[in-house]
Parts: structure tokens; sequence; C-alpha cells
């Protein structure tokens, strides 16, 4: 018998010869049905949201940044030596094409020339191999590993919840525990148990093991009858831990001289493991036992979450913010070398309204700008052919070739 108080108050126990606690005894769930955007389970929603919410960021910076830097604006015709149009390969759609064909490993015909640019771009470049790599590994997992539901967990969950009603044995050892006990989870646990209707009480295991197969309801019992069960029985398994810690005892009359001759017997028996090995003949290695495939927590797929690769996104922000520093200074040394090419030139250009210009030019979203500031030259054209402006059409040029004498 359970060695507990009131027993123990009226009778005399032995030593316990087998330890136990009570346990849950649940229906083994079923196995997850697959649904049509499965591919999307490795990564967790807020992961998602999160490489969404990067891309778009990328995608504006490298914009704004190319805007900036002045090693991103190239004459469209370099051998038209005045030409004063400018035009910036990163415009706004660009800038979304680039980031999304590097996300998806496929590239593009874009390639970043500043060093700013190039630093985002290739902080982009480290933030999606981990997420592809992550992804990639996970989704193996997810299709490999099977998926269970398992709506209960250990007690806290039973008792936290209330679709699933959950009972004991009536007028055992128990329904005593949760009766007398002083932990709140507990107590929560008697309170729906008593007040349940219908009774979720049974009178012998075999009711509660066979209530336990139809479905949707958990049996409290002790774990030496659940272990019993379980071994037996496939569709059937144990929910958490065990919820206390107890003993099986020899009852014997008050003061009976057998409680200390038995006592000794089953220490002798503990010492030799006999009591051990009777365990295992009697409970695991009979020939009708459950052959199943034991899935610990460790084998099973989980999606990855902010706690998982959360740090590449720190990463990125921390890359982002370094190219928009170097975006800046490049900026600020193109618009002071232009300042003194230009003072040299008229001897009125400052630097702050150098630097305001340029500013007004960056931050018009356009696909090309005026830059009067900075004059191109084409040194594969001007060897061998003069040009000279024609006044009726600003941007052409007409050549004059030399003339024999």
């Amino acid at each position: 018998m359970t060695i507990n108080y009131a027993r123990e108050s009226v009778i005399d126990f032995t030593k316990p010869f087998m330890n136990l606690g009570i346990s849950i005894l649940f229906k083994v769930p079923a196995a997850r049905k697959a649904r049509l955007f499965s591919f999307m389970n490795p990564l967790a929603a807020d992961i998602w949201m999160y490489v969404f919410s990067a891309y778009v960021l990328v995608s504006a910076t490298m914009f704004v940044v190319a805007r900036f830097s002045p090693h991103e604006w190239h004459n469209p015709h370099p051998c038209e030596v005045f030409n004063e149009i400018l035009e910036n390969q990163f415009s706004l759609a660009n800038s979304f094409w680039f980031t999304i064909g590097t996300l998806m490993q496929q590239g593009s015909d874009l390639n970043p020339k500043a060093t700013s640019t190039r630093i985002v771009g290739g902080i982009w470049w480290f933030f999606t191999l981990i997420i592809i790599s992550s992804y990639t590994a996970n989704l193996a997992a997810f299709l490999t590993v099977e998926r269970m539901i398992t709506p209960i967990e250990n007690a806290e969950d039973l008792a936290g919840q209330t679709e699933i009603p959950y009972g004991t044995l009536e007028s055992g050892s128990t329904m005593t525990f949760f009766r007398d006990s002083m932990i709140e989870t507990y107590r929560k646990m008697w309170r729906f148990m008593e007040n349940r209707k219908p009774s979720v009480f049974v009178t012998t295991y075999e009711e509660g093991i066979q209530r336990v197969l139809k479905g949707n309801y958990a049996f409290l019992m002790e774990s030496t009858m659940l272990d019993y069960v379980v071994q037996r029985d496939c569709n059937l398994t144990q929910i958490g831990g065990l919820l206390d810690s107890k003993g099986y005892g020899i009852a014997t009359p008050m003061g009976s001289p057998w409680r200390d001759k038995i006592s000794l017997a089953i220490l002798e028996l503990q010492e030799k493991g006999e009591i051990q090995m009777l365990y295992d003949k009697w409970w695991k290695n009979t020939g009708d036992t459950c052959q199943r495939n034991e899935k610990g927590k460790e084998s099973k797929a989980n999606s990855l979450g902010v706690d998982n690769i959360g740090g590449v996104f720190v990463v990125l922000l921390c890359g982002l913010a370094f190219a928009v520093m170097v975006a800046i200074c490049e900026f600020c040394y193109n618009s002071k070398r232009n300042s003194i090419r230009e003072k040299r030139m008229t001897n009125q250009q400052s630097l702050c309204s150098e630097m305001g210009g340029e500013l007004c030019f960056a931050i018009k979203c356009r696909g090309s700008r005026q830059r009067p500031a900075l004059r191109r030259e084409c040194s594969k054209c001007l060897n061998k052919v003069a040009y000279v402006r024609d006044d009726s059409k600003q941007t052409n040029l007409s050549p004059v070739l030399p003339t024999s004498p």
C-alpha cells in the first residue's frame, strides 16, 4: 500500500520497497496535419516580420546612401566632355530590386561602387547568408521530424485550462493528496475536479484508462501503474514528471513483530539489486510491451525565434549605421574638394554653400541630376577628335575631324 499519514496512524508500514509519485496519463497526441503554408514554419512569425522590415530598411538605406555618395553618380555619356547631367544607378526601384535579388540568392546587374554602398551590400549579404542557412537547416528538420500536437506539457498547463477534464481514482491516496495539498496549483486542480459535472472521478483504474483512450481526458494516477500501462499500450503516454514523492510499503498490524523482519528483508533485496531486477522483469521485459520510437523534446523541430537568430539583426543595424557614417564622410569630402576647386576658378564658392547645394541635389528623388560643380573629361575621345559645343543644343557636341594639310 502507499504509505501516507492517515494510514500510518492506524497501522504499521515496513520500509518502502518502491518509490513512486503521482503523474498524468494522457492519450498520445495526433500527428500534425500538413498545411498549405507549412514552408513558413521554420521561422517564427515575428522573424518573418523582422526580415520584411529589414528588407525595406536596407533598400531605403541603399537608395539614400547612393544619392549622398559622389562615387555612385556617373556620366551616362562619357564622350560628351561638358555634359552636366549625371545618373545614379540606385534609383528607388533598383534599390529594392538589388536587395530582393540578393535575398533570393540570385544577384542582380547592379554593382555598388562607393565604399558606403559596398558596406551596405556586404552587411546585407551577410544577413541573407545567416537567414537563408538557418531557414534551410530548420526546414529540413521540419520535413523529417514528425510534429505532434501536445495540448498540455505538465500539471501547470492542465490546471490553467478547462477544455480537457481530468480526474483521479475516487477515495484513493491520489485524491487525498489533491484534497489536502497546500500548493496553489494542486488546490486549483482539486476545485476543478470537485465541481466538474459530470464527475471526473472513476471507481477503478481500468475505467480511468478506458476514459483516457476515448480521448479528451487526463487521468492522475500513481507512476508505477502508469508505467505499467504505458509500456503495454502505444496509444498512451505520460505527461510531465512526478507531482509528489512517496513509497510503497507492506502494512502490518500495530506492534506486529513481522514489521522489522520484513523491513530487513526489503533492505537486503534492495542492496543486492533484486527489487530492480524484478521491476525490469515484470514492467519492461515482458513479451507484450509496446515497441515505440520515443521522441524527446530535443528531437522536435521548433520555429526559430528572436532568441535564436536575433543577433544577426543587431549586426545588420550596426552595419547600416556604419555605412551611413561613411556616406556622410564621402559627402563632406567631396563637397570640400568641389569648394576648393570652385574657389580657385571663381573665388566665390564657400564650403557651406557647396554643401547646401549638394544636399539639395541629393534629397531630390529623381533618376538624374545636374551638378554644375562637377565636370567630366573624356580622355578616350580627346586624343583623336576635338569637340565643340553647339549653342543651339546644350547637351550635344559636334565633332570636328582633323583636315589634311
